[in-house]
């Protein structure tokens, strides 16, 4: 009886015990909470409360592009867009979820959208998938996925990106093969492509081809289930010309491939976003920094967790610069014809012979300022029948140019004091021992000087300089002796022709150009002879543009350019914006040649053209505009499965009026079959063409003009 009551009086202790402990766990918490409460609250709440303000530049339009007339060349024509902005934090199954909403709204499952589908794409929708089955079960209730399948000692020391990679390639193939997938599901695994591009808080277009009314509106109606995605407007290059100087325009890369991977450290460092459209080639890479435009600047504001809950513009868009080219894209038009026209003729007449005959190349400049009026190639294909342009081969494509370099030549004499003015030689063969006879391709010249030389196009005395810069001045040559010269030679005379730009960068405007290629510079006096003719150095149609403008601008080589003025853009369509940038004329050199050296050159290129027996007398004597200039014809091997085939270069360079020059050109046409028909000289018909037809365009602009000043002068 007394255990009893020991043991009912010991509960009431234990119970006090446990009471206490109670007591003071909860004193605890209650103290910890005032600390929390009161003394913390408000830093914490503050922590709460803290949100993130991230920026990010929203691309705009690139500027247009005008002729000199100031004619529309390249605008920008308005499309609707599909665009997705990401907040921070944005997982892959949240973007598979949006793919699947958006998927309703909007069709990406054409042939061509489909065949953009990578297998990595495939695999990793259906790992998505995979994970998915298993979301709101309970552990008892979870089915086994792919990951749980990767043995654990495999994978217990991999990183989980490492992880991710093992279980994709785990995926049997016959799980993605396309035969597995819906036409529907593989539409949802080609949006997701396009979302998986975006970078936080930086807008990425998902579809802005072909993007229906409809499908703007569904979208529209239907922000608020598609988080990030946008209806809004976006942009394309529309050419107003079609492909007339497309490739000069050149191109930007897309939404899709955005800032090309070997300039992407460079683009990123001035503030591009790694899905920018760029300028690629052509005028859209040189002028970039004017193009591109002022991104506009928009402020996020983000919760901690990445959810965006408000934005405010910064800094306005703008789009970019305006160009207006040198160009005058009517004339350009009209010399693209002409090449093709004769081109053309020049094939008919015989296929056979002319078979690589492809290219018809021209340039036309102003030899004063350097502005580049027309620059035009048409190719023919001759499997396909079809002509293209090719305007980019004037600077790309390097051709032996023949007897048009002559003039750099006799400057080259007469400077280096070789020969003195009035020089004369007799036009007789010159057989150097060991050697094939060398002669002019006229065996009526005789006795010739300096000026007769070029307007009959001797050979013969080009090969009397040559031989005495290199160091063998004997007079009249011995017939079959043998010569030796100082490889000193080469470079004296090739300095020569570098200050006319033959051989060198011209310094045009362009992210590109062959400089030609010069022939090795042996102990051969025979080579060297052949260079003074043009027939061992290639150079490009803009080369001998500028080599000619040099001559006409009485020694003064100018730089060759396609933009004449960068413009402010402005909103209004009618009238161009303030004028931001003026391109100046740039001289780059005077060649080393006196007044009087190059007067007598000038003077040879007259007759050449305007005098009888001058190589273009026929195309150009009596012309009111009174052309100069000199003709070249090249010896050229074309080789074809690494067989040889003889064919002729002809080339043509001049400039007009000769007094006052207005224009500039040169026109090379390479691969004339050797015994083709011509129907006389291609290169000299379309030479006479494009000027006549510059002149004519110039007159009748007069004509306008002085009509529109004598309204102006009644009213």
């Amino acid at each position: 009886m007394k255990e009893k009551k020991k043991k009912r009086a010991q509960l009431p202790f234990r119970t006090n015990i446990i009471f206490f402990i109670v007591f003071l766990l909860f004193s605890m918490l209650i103290f910890q909470l005032g600390v929390v409460q009161i003394l913390n609250g408000e830093e914490f709440q503050e922590e709460i409360d803290k949100t993130i303000q991230d920026t990010t530049k929203i691309p705009v339009p690139r500027g247009k592009i005008y002729d000199r007339n100031e004619n529309l060349v390249v605008d920008n024509k308005a499309l609707y867009s599909i665009t997705y902005t990401p907040p921070k934090g944005v997982q892959p199954q949240d973007r598979l979820d949006l793919a699947e909403k958006l998927a309703k709204f909007i069709s990406m499952d054409s042939k061509e959208e489909l065949n953009k589908i990578t297998d990595r794409d495939k695999r990793e929708y259906v790992y998505l998938k995979d994970l998915a089955k298993n979301e709101g079960k309970s552990a008892d209730e979870r089915e086994e996925t792919y990951e749980d399948l990767l043995p654990e000692e495999k994978t217990k020391d991999m990183s989980n990106a490492e992880i991710y990679q093992e279980v994709l390639k785990s995926i049997p193939d016959e799980h993605v093969a396309d035969n597995n997938f819906t036409k529907e599901e593989l539409e949802v695994i080609r949006i997701k492509k396009e979302l998986d591009k975006a970078y936080s808080l930086t807008p990425q277009i998902i579809k802005n081809e072909d993007v229906t009314p409809e499908e703007y509106a569904l979208v529209s109606e239907n922000l608020d289930q598609l988080p990030g995605i946008n209806a809004t407007t976006d942009w394309d290059r529309e050419y107003m010309y079609g492909s007339t100087i497309r490739s000069l325009l050149g191109s930007i890369s897309t939404h899709q491939t955005g800032i090309p991977a070997e300039n992407m450290q460079y683009f990123m460092s001035r503030g591009y976003s790694r899905n920018d459209r760029v300028g690629r080639s052509g005028l859209e890479q040189q002028y970039e920094d004017v193009l591109r435009g002022t991104k506009e600047k928009i402020e996020y504001t983000t919760t901690k967790s990445g959810a965006i809950i408000d934005s405010k513009t910064l800094v306005k868009g703008e789009r970019g610069k305006d160009l207006i080219l040198t160009i005058d894209m009517e004339f350009q038009e009209k010399v693209d014809e002409i090449l093709e026209e004769e081109l053309r003729k020049a094939i008919q007449l015989d296929p056979y012979n002319n078979r690589y005959l492809n290219d018809a190349l021209a340039v036309v400049m102003d030899p004063k300022t350097g502005e580049l009026i027309s620059v035009a190639g048409k190719t023919y294909d001759h499997k396909e029948g079809t002509f293209s342009y090719s305007p980019h081969h004037t600077l790309h494509d390097a051709h032996r140019p023949g007897s048009v370099v002559k003039g750099a030549t006799v400057l080259a004499g007469l400077h280096s004091g070789v020969i003195s003015p009035g020089q004369i030689f007799n036009d007789r063969p010159i057989k150097i021992a060991g050697t094939p006879e060398k002669r002019s391709l006229s065996s009526t010249i005789g006795l010739a000087d300096d000026i007769k030389a070029l307007k009959e196009s001797s050979n013969i005395y080009m090969f009397y300089i040559a031989l005495r810069m290199a160091g063998d001045y004997r007079t009249p040559f011995p017939n079959g002796a043998s010569s030796s010269m100082d490889l000193a030679a080469w470079q004296e005379m090739r300095n020569y022709f570098l200050q006319f730009g033959l051989g060198a960068p011209t310094g045009i405007d362009f992210p590109s150009e062959s400089t030609g290629v010069l022939g090795q510079s042996k102990n051969d006096v025979g080579l060297l002879m052949n260079y003074a003719i043009g027939q061992y150095d290639t150079y490009t149609t803009l080369q001998l543009a500028q080599y000619v403008s040099t001559i006409a601008n009485d020694g003064y080589r100018v730089r060759p350019h396609f933009v004449k003025e960068i413009r402010e853009p402005i909103a209004s369509k009618k009238e161009l914006g303030p004028l931001y940038k003026s391109i100046n004329t740039e001289y780059l050199n005077q060649i080393q040649a006196s007044e009087s050296e190059i007067a007598r050159v000038q003077e040879g290129f007259r007759q050449a053209f305007q005098v009888q027996r001058g190589t273009a007398y026929s195309n150009f004597a009596g012309k009111d505009y009174n052309a100069v200039g000199k003709t070249g014809t090249a010896e050229n091997t074309v080789y074809v499965d690494g067989v040889g085939y003889d064919t002729i270069n002809r080339a043509i360079i001049g400039y007009a009026p000769m007094d006052n020059p207005e224009v500039a050109f040169a026109v090379l046409v390479p691969n004339i079959g050797i015994n083709a028909r011509e129907d006389g000289n291609v290169a000299n018909r379309i030479a006479e063409r494009i000027l006549d037809t510059y002149f004519e365009m110039q007159e009748e602009q007069d004509d306008g003009d002085a009509e529109e000043a004598a309204e102006d002068g009644e009213s």
